[in-house]
């Protein structure tokens, strides 16, 4: 189906929006995937709140200038599918790797931008080993917990010593009497 330049222009800024306002996003080649595989892996995207988003190369490549991204000119190359991964890119890229466990290594990841920076594929692979977001703070916390614990039953151990040491004066000045 042939697009006219108005349509082409609106789904450019569609895309530009979407890319302006996710500060993490892959693009993988969805090569080789069926209908079924496409449909599980956009259903497993949805239930993670990720969007995916296939688009033609060119319009790719004018929304990505448009948003003063040109850190991938090289990859826009085949078909390319954005995984939009908002504020938490450990869970698009955990929903990715265990897609391509199950697929044989489809869809193949071309790259990626974190926060403004260029990952490759395998460090994708990396954020995908990684605890969640919620995880990761949970684990901060129970290792700041655990000293603090130990803090508080020091302070309470001294202050039952203080407490017995100050019984023990009035009942010696109480005997004394």
């Amino acid at each position: 189906m042939k697009l006219k330049k108005e349509q082409k222009n609106e789904l450019v800024s569609r895309l530009k929006n979407r890319i302006t306002e996710s500060p993490t996003m892959y693009l993988a080649d969805f090569t080789g995937l069926s209908v079924k595989n496409m449909t599980d892996l956009r259903r497993r995207f949805r239930s993670a709140g990720v969007d995916f988003l296939v688009a033609k190369n060119t319009l790719a490549l004018r929304a990505l200038h448009e948003a003063s991204i040109d850190t991938f000119d090289d990859v826009l190359a085949g078909p390319t599918a954005f995984v939009f991964a908002g504020t938490e890119p450990v869970g698009a890229a955990k929903v990715l790797a265990d897609f391509r466990k199950v697929t044989e290594d489809k869809p193949t990841i071309k790259a990626g931008l974190v926060d403004g920076k260029r990952v490759t594929p395998e460090e994708v692979q990396q954020l995908a080993k990684l605890g969640t977001r919620d995880e990761l703070l949970s684990q901060a916390a129970g290792a700041f917990q655990g000293p603090l614990q130990g803090f508080v039953g020091v302070l309470s151990g001294m202050l039952n010593q203080f407490v017995g040491a100050l019984e023990a004066l009035r009942t010696q000045r109480a005997d004394a009497s």
